[in-house]
């Protein structure tokens, strides 16, 4: 592992995409088969490989448990190392000792070695499963020779290297590695499910003999957003599919035989949770993967979101749940159909197929589109959307007709369209160190709202860390550090309530998780409002309105 550390230092040393590639590529092919394909699943951030349904289930709690026992780790030059880094592995590796207690035999941490090991700690079950998970993480630790080495080697088990890589570059470095055509690299990767096998199928030019693998989930095509009430220039240029962006969650269905597997956005199996889908999708007829969203249906109509959130907290759920609250899979495209793989084929001929591949049943439906004209005019666009509203639809989604299915890519194939239910102005009560990147600014702001016009108490209603630049983040760091009040090094630090910013957010719905009683559904930060001061922020009283707005729209009683 010392020599992988060093790649991945020289990698994370260059901002270059090229230059990236050169140098992981150039450590592919240095490594012999088994120590390639572990090498290959930790830089794609999979040391198990996608299509492994295990889980490491280390935390950081058992790491550090191990460090203590291995390198008897001061815990207060821990505490300053990640509070500089806001990562474990850069601030454990620097404290690499002597073993305090000496092993019998000495390890040496091979890649393949590693993945070994954490083999052993994924099979791991039964009462004894967190000891042995302990033990394991010891004798990674014990084995380390160097920072660097120790440093990644903890990296892999927190799931994330931050050496600026994503599994496109690696498939890319494993073309290059061993001359390969990159398209056909990356095919097998979506098919297998495994970089570490596409790896050593590119070193032994057997890249046409994968076939697709179901149950290993393919990586969720992503749609950019589009400015509601703009001129719509994005769509000036090909011919686009219009459909209703659902308020569900996404899924990917895998059929095989009789064999049905869902799966959500993070690759998590989520198949008990919806039987009545399952079901449905065994019934159907061949073998194939979907791509599609799960949304809570009555009567033919769409539920809001927070209806179908009873269903996401329940891993089995009752029949009198499933009768509350029915759910349908919609789904939108074809990835697989038998053995073929799709996703180089243009949307227009995966609908096509689609509409053959499914019969439409009781929780399954195939989703409805129509075509667009390039260049639309706006109002068009506006009418569409209101349909869409409507029905209970968060918007529209636009696809190129000629857009293949690209993994993991958000770009300008897809594109959607939704619109803020409102904005709330705000006081920032608490802050967090932010992680990665940001791991030495304040990014993460604990919001809140006044209890009444009268009553200046600040009732938290959420919490939100995207919308401003980096240079808003980092000036208002200094000051709420200025800010601060008591004292003490918690990475939560409560400030002066001086600070209004304006929270967007798409659905507002009541929750137990704050004090308000409420919890805003994806909240961004439009803007900060350095005009406005804390006792003019919105109160309890025009949260309750929105909240009040939202359900007549959706034809809901209170």
């Amino acid at each position: 592992m010392i020599a992988f550390a060093a790649a991945c230092d020289a990698v994370a040393a260059t901002p270059a995409k090229s230059l990236k590639i050169e140098r992981l590529s150039a450590y592919f092919r240095s490594l012999d088969p088994p120590d390639l394909a572990a090498a290959a699943r930790f830089t794609a951030g999979k040391p198990l490989g996608a299509a492994d349904d295990r889980k490491l289930a280390i935390g950081g709690r058992t790491i550090l448990a191990a460090a203590r026992r291995a390198w008897n780790v001061d815990d207060v030059a821990l505490s300053a190392g990640y509070r500089e880094t806001g990562d474990l592995g850069e601030a454990l590796g620097p404290l690499l000792r002597e073993p305090a207690t000496p092993s019998l035999f000495t390890e040496t941490l091979t890649p393949a070695a590693f993945a070994a090991i954490l083999d052993e700690i994924a099979s791991a079950s039964g009462p004894s499963a967190g000891k042995k998970r302990e033990h394991a993480c010891e004798r990674i630790l014990r084995a380390c020779r160097t920072e660097r080495e120790a440093v990644y080697a903890i990296k892999i088990l927190t799931g994330d290297l931050r050496i600026g890589l994503r599994e496109g570059l690696v498939l890319d470095a494993i073309a290059a590695a061993f001359a390969r055509e990159p398209a056909a690299v990356r095919r097998a990767a979506m098919a297998a499910g495994d970089v570490g096998a596409v790896a050593l199928a590119a070193r032994t030019g057997t890249l046409e003999a994968i076939e697709v693998r179901y149950g290993a989930p393919v990586g969720f095509m992503l749609a950019s957003p589009v400015a509601f009430g703009s001129d719509y220039r994005e769509l000036s240029e090909g011919a686009w599919l219009v459909e209703n962006k659902y308020d569900g969650i996404r899924a990917q269905a895998h059929k095989q035989g009789d064999a049905v597997k869902l799966y959500s956005r993070t690759f998590s199996e989520i198949s008990r949770a919806f039987p009545e889908v399952v079901t449905a999708l065994r019934a159907q007829r061949g073998d194939f993967i979907l791509d599609g969203e799960i949304v809570a249906r009555r009567d033919g109509a769409v539920l809001p979101f927070r209806y179908l959130q009873p269903r996401l907290q329940r891993v089995d759920p009752s029949a009198e749940l499933q009768a509350e609250i029915p759910v349908t899979f919609v789904a939108f495209d074809l990835l697989a159909n038998g053995k073929t793989f799709l996703i180089d084929e243009p949307l227009v001929e995966r609908r096509a197929l689609l509409a053959e591949a499914l019969t439409s049943a009781p929780a399954l439906e195939t989703a409805q589109w129509q075509s667009l004209e390039p260049g639309a005019d706006p109002s068009v666009v506006a009418r569409l959307f209101d349909e869409a509203r409507a029905l209970g639809n968060e918007g529209l989604v636009f696809k190129r007709t000629d857009a293949p299915y690209a993994p993991g890519r958000r770009g300008k194939w897809w594109l959607k369209l939704k619109r803020e239910l409102s904005t709330l102005d705000c006081v920032v009560v608490a802050v967090e160190w932010g992680h990665g990147k940001r791991a030495k600014v304040l990014s993460d702001y604990t919001f809140a709202v006044r209890r009444s016009a009268d009553d200046g108490e600040l009732l938290p209603i959420g919490k939100a860390y995207t919308g401003l630049t980096d240079a808003e983040i980092a000036e208002m760091t200094q000051w709420f550090l200025a800010h601060r009040i008591g004292s003490g090094e918690r990475r939560t630090i409560v400030v002066e309530p001086s600070i209004v910013v304006e929270i967007a957010f798409d659905i507002i719905q009541k929750s137990d998780l704050h004090a308000s009683g409420f919890a805003l559904r994806f909240p961004r930060i439009a803007r900060l409002r350095p005009d406005k001061p804390a006792g003019e922020a919105d109160t309890m009283a025009d949260v309750e309105r929105i909240y009040a707005e939202m359900l007549e729209r959706e034809g809901v009683a209170r």
